[in-house]
């Protein structure tokens, strides 16, 4: 009899939730597109904040600005929330330096800056999350934070560090967090994600080959950087055929190199730059100095050197089983198994979010945004200058949030 109670009760803060949401999604897709008519850059999204830290004002939740930078964190009491726990929903609000070519009738005013990760979308979901919430108030047996982060795009360095820094996840301390990340690959409607590594570590590295110049009909003479590069491309990828277990994953790309003179002169030093994406942080401690064993000892063999500077990025975005448990019993309690993706592989995309995962238990979910009739190969990606996601799916965001942290918090 007290389970059927207790079901019942949860069914019914369910369609609260649904029916919350769908209140407040005209109200979200405005703020959207206000957000996507003026992108802001990381470390710059002071308009964005603003509206944040307004709508959150309009709410009556507490609000704390320029944390870590113009970071926005709104406290949400609930009525148990002396002795109850805290959750966290965390959304990014920078954009990207591309040219926007959606053609859409509220696209970007800022001449080479655009929302192509989605980030406009995150930050109204969550701002519509919190209108949900805040209705919900007396049903919360403890507090929410809501936490608009800025300066995700800015990889090695990302701006949930700056944010942990000055202490939003302290004072109440958050137990856990949630975050969404819409996503062109899941139709329209799908929760998508997974115990475990969902996205990976984004890493920088920097070769510098060093050889000796000569005339190019003498190569003997010299000792050719172009040569050595040529051969370290290649060489670097069997650190990941051979270095790294075959059921772990590691990519390294190099996507730049600059050297020579002219065309007929041996190059006598060449630069490189690549990125290196890892899931397991085992695997991301090695890679610095597999890269640097690797490169020296190709370019010695051909009689030149090479020096490696590694930057570390983002760490492996790792989402808590028992936090994807409740996230996956919210999604198909409160919208029905079909919306629930178990995803089986992760994906090498960095996420800062990740930063958060390493302090506190965290889920991130995909939400899909692609609109019904069209394919995977008809939508534009993320990071295209013709991303468009689905507002349809703004509903189904904001319902994600809110019943992860209620039914967090009432664990």
């Amino acid at each position: 009899m007290y389970q059927k109670a207790e079901a019942s009760q949860k069914a019914e803060a369910y369609r609260k939730i649904e029916d919350l949401a769908r209140k407040y999604a005209p109200a979200v897709t405005e703020w959207r597109r206000a957000i996507h008519r003026c992108p802001e850059l990381s470390t710059q999204e002071e308009k964005t904040a603003a509206l944040a830290a307004e709508v959150l004002t309009g709410l009556g939740v507490e609000v704390r600005k320029n944390v870590g930078g113009h970071g926005v964190v709104g406290l949400l009491r609930g009525a148990g929330q002396g002795a109850g726990k805290t959750v966290g929903l965390r959304a990014d609000m920078d954009a990207l330096p591309m040219q926007e070519d959606t053609g859409l009738p509220f696209a970007s005013e800022t001449p080479g800056v655009m929302h192509a990760c989605g980030h406009d979308t995150h930050t109204a979901m969550l701002l519509g999350a919190a209108c949900v919430l805040t209705e919900l108030k007396k049903d919360l047996p403890g507090a929410v934070k809501f936490i608009f982060q800025p300066a995700e795009e800015l990889n090695p360095t990302g701006g949930a560090p700056g944010m942990i820094r000055d202490g939003v996840l302290e004072n109440p301390r958050v137990d856990a967090l949630f975050a969404l990340h819409v996503w062109p690959g899941f139709e329209t409607g799908k929760i998508a994600s997974r115990a475990g590594a969902l996205m990976g570590a984004s890493d920088r590295v920097f070769v510098t080959v060093s050889g000796r110049t000569s005339h190019g009909s003498a190569p003997h003479q010299g000792v050719d950087a172009i040569v050595i590069a040529s051969q370290i491309v290649g060489g670097l990828q069997t650190i990941v055929s051979r270095s790294v277990a075959p059921l772990d994953s590691a990519v390294v790309s190099i996507g730049t190199i600059r050297g020579g003179y002219r065309y007929n002169v041996i190059a006598d030093s060449v630069e490189m730059e690549g990125t290196v994406r890892t899931l397991s942080p085992g695997t991301q401690e090695q890679m610095p100095g597999r890269i640097e064993r690797a490169a020296q000892g190709y370019a010695r063999a051909l009689g030149g050197d090479a020096a490696v500077r590694y930057v570390r990025g983002y760490p492996p975005t790792l989402n808590a089983p028992e936090l994807f448990q409740i996230a996956s019993a919210a999604v198909t309690d409160s919208m029905g198994a079909e919306h629930l993706v178990n995803i089986e592989n992760p994906d090498l995309g960095g996420e800062d979010f990740s930063f958060f995962a390493r302090e506190r238990p965290s889920l991130m979910a995909w939400l899909g945004c692609r609109p019904a009739g069209k394919t995977a190969a008809e939508t534009a990606v993320l990071h295209n200058t013709r991303f468009d996601p689905d507002e349809a799916c703004f509903p189904w965001g904001i319902r994600f949030l809110a019943s992860c942290a209620a039914d967090f918090l009432r664990q």
